[in-house]
């Protein structure tokens, strides 16, 4: 199990290269990228396709190479194989074979932006991706709202902002967070602030690359209150929101009827337009 860059390919051991050369094949997610990985450092092995809709397949087939007496390179894309990437059927079939697995520890996305966010690292839980699926997404991050350690997600940045205006909603909108983006490479960025600011920033400016999250744990006062409490379609629009998108995404965060939703909104709109126009 061998750990590779999650950006810049200096970034890998000695070690790792050496075993590389030495194995009999490299499984990996992608052939041509870690192809271009190999050819980076003057290597050629034999590679074949290891990912997450042939893995249970594949899986029998690399099993067979090692009971062999074949050694296997397994690599990802990038970081740490079987992290949120395809790698654990096979450790599995290999131990349940009496094969022996050997980590060669290397790059971690999880791990590089924890360093680097500026929350404690003393104490943290790792998430993963989180679903696609609206509802579902907002179910797994209400489950989280009383995590009292430090959380790292993974996330598309095409999800980015949809994903930190729910953060705001659920965890409160003065949860401290940090996104770090395309980690070693070229336009490496953190952006670290509160959920609120950050949903303001990515309301307003789309995501590129590779996304690392981390999120402040709760703390002891942080108060017990629903998603509807917590943002508002007035928050949404001031970050740049048109009020039909803001109160579809409210209602999208909350369980509540968009039409509900867009006609309070329109309501209070009309109520401080009134406070605000001279008698």
């Amino acid at each position: 199990m061998i750990g590779t860059p999650i950006g810049n390919p200096r970034d890998i051991s000695p070690r790792a290269l050496d075993v590389i050369r030495s194995a009999a094949v490299v499984a990996c997610e992608d052939t041509r990228r870690t192809g271009r990985l190999l050819a980076d450092h003057g290597i050629v092995r034999p590679m074949v396709s290891y990912f997450d809709h042939n893995e249970e397949r594949r899986s029998r087939e690399l099993l067979a190479r090692l009971a062999e007496g074949d050694d296997i390179a397994l690599v990802s894309d990038a970081g740490t194989p079987a992290i949120s990437d395809p790698g654990f059927r096979l450790v599995r079939a290999a131990l349940d074979a009496g094969v022996n697995v050997v980590a060669i520890p290397g790059p971690s996305a999880l791990t590089a932006a924890l360093s680097i966010a500026g929350l404690p690292t003393d104490r943290f839980v790792f998430e993963g991706f989180l679903p696609a699926h609206t509802t579902s997404r907002r179910n797994v991050l209400s489950g989280l709202q009383r995590e009292r350690r430090t959380m790292v997600f993974f996330e598309p940045a095409r999800r980015l902002g949809e994903t930190i205006a729910a953060m705001a909603a659920i965890f409160g909108g003065d949860r401290e967070a940090a996104i770090v983006r395309e980690m070693t490479k070229t336009y490496e960025e953190t952006a670290r602030g509160t959920l609120a600011e950050l949903t303001e920033r990515y309301g307003k400016e789309n995501a590129l690359g590779e996304v690392t999250i981390v999120v402040a744990g709760a703390s002891e006062e942080s108060p017990s209150a629903s998603a509807e409490d917590r943002i508002t379609v007035e928050e949404l629009r001031a970050a740049g929101l048109s009020l039909k998108d803001a109160a579809a995404l409210v209602a999208r965060l909350t369980g509540t009827g968009r039409r509900e939703v867009y006609q309070k909104a329109l309501r209070k709109a009309d109520r401080d337009r009134a406070e605000r126009e001279p008698e």
